[in-house]
């Protein structure tokens, strides 16, 4: 299989590489991080400027109509920064939801907006308890004249104290954990109703939770079929793991780089440890690890992700494997910087807490495995009940 990238790929992949090294360098992150915002809008207009917020958005739609591929391209690159702008939540997320979604009127109004910068939409769906099953939803909406109020509360929303706007599930029908009757509204987050509590998370991103009180939203700022959302809500998540698959493994080259680099540094005993054999070893374990991380990613972004249980499979099985190898080549770096590894002041620590959430990020390694497994025996007992036992297969 031709893993090359296409010419528009290997454009796309150059330019946001020259905006990391030159725009984004770590000292330049470091002063964005401590920023009472925790971003540089000027950085968003650049995006804008440069065409990254039109990538998974159709041509129709005006955008750069990007694929999975297209979307890794860019995320690879932003790990590698550890870029701080909230691409994932507000394009990849949110953006999809809207594309995918919204009527024609909605869609000609909003997406315009979100490709030129001047609006960024988060999507609000993770509750306290609901952990990483997305149709566990006790926020409510109830109906009320010809729109709906909202009651609830939403935990860990990416990128909200920087957005204009947020998407938010609620039940509309339904059991608190049916599939059905989860229904999507979107609302100024400045709406009388929203309460942000946003704080800095421990890689220096910024999340807030979501106080809704009494929250009154009109019935033409519901998005997609009332009751009939979770589909979809599974799907844009499944694209949302890649794209975060694809910023960790940015990070793991970056951790597997700079490690092997002060290894051939670093001197004791009048030679460089990277000398040593056992050292060796571990720098030899963190490339397979980045090199099977890398390959499982490619083996997602390619395969059929129309096909609703070939998606969750491949999904799941990038997010378990690419989590196991962050822990792995994370730990091992941290190690064998020594004392150098533990302090803020160095980068390679917040490479590895970055690492660490996106690990957990739409489900952690014991999550994705079961649902891989759980993918794995679907197709099993599709085949064997199908034409394939019927032929002696």
């Amino acid at each position: 299989m031709n893993f090359d990238f296409t010419e528009e790929q290997t454009l796309l992949e150059n330019m946001v590489t020259s905006f990391v090294r030159d725009d984004y360098n770590w000292e330049t992150r470091e002063a964005i991080v401590k920023t009472e915002e925790g971003w540089k809008p000027e950085n968003w207009t650049k995006f804008a400027e440069l065409g990254l917020l039109g990538v998974p958005f159709s041509e129709n739609q005006g955008g750069l109509g990007g694929t999975a591929t297209d979307s890794m391209v860019v995320m690879e690159q932003f790990g590698k920064g550890l870029v701080v702008e909230p691409f994932l939540p507000s394009i990849l997320l949110a953006g999809n939801l809207i594309s995918k979604l919204g009527s024609k009127d909605q869609t000609d109004s909003i997406i315009p907006s979100i490709i030129s910068g001047e609006s960024r939409y988060v999507f609000a769906y993770a509750e306290p308890q609901s952990r990483f099953d997305l149709f566990d939803v006790k926020t409510s909406a109830v109906k009320e004249g010809d729109g709906y109020v909202l009651n609830g509360f939403k935990s860990v929303v990416f990128g909200a104290s920087m957005a204009t706007h947020i998407i938010i599930a609620a039940r509309t029908s339904g059991e608190q954990r049916s599939k059905d009757g989860i229904t999507l509204f979107i609302s100024d987050i400045k709406s009388a109703g929203i309460n942000l509590q946003t704080y800095p998370t421990i890689d220096e991103y910024r999340a807030s939770e979501v106080v809704i009180e009494n929250l009154k939203v009109s019935s033409d700022m519901i998005l997609g079929e009332i009751d009939k959302s979770y589909d979809v809500i599974e799907e844009v998540i499944d694209l949302a793991t890649i794209a975060a698959c694809s910023e960790a493994v940015g990070i793991l080259q970056v951790l597997k780089d700079t490690t092997t680099d002060y290894c051939k540094q670093r001197k004791q005993f009048g030679q460089p440890i990277g000398k040593n054999q056992a050292i060796q070893h571990r720098l030899v374990d963190m490339m397979i690890e980045y090199e099977q991380s890398k390959s499982i990613l490619y083996a997602a972004v390619t395969a059929d992700l129309n096909n609703p249980n070939e998606r969750r499979k491949v999904v799941s099985g990038a997010k378990a494997r690419i989590g196991q190898a962050i822990k792995f080549v994370g730990e091992n770096a941290i190690q064998l910087h020594g004392g150098m590894g533990m302090v803020d002041e160095y980068m390679i620590s917040h490479y590895f807490k970055r690492g660490t959430m996106l690990g957990i990020l739409f489900g952690n390694v014991d999550f994705h495995m079961k649902r891989y497994v759980d993918c794995t025996q679907q197709n099993i007992e599709a085949f064997e009940s199908g034409p394939g036992k019927a032929s002696g297969f």
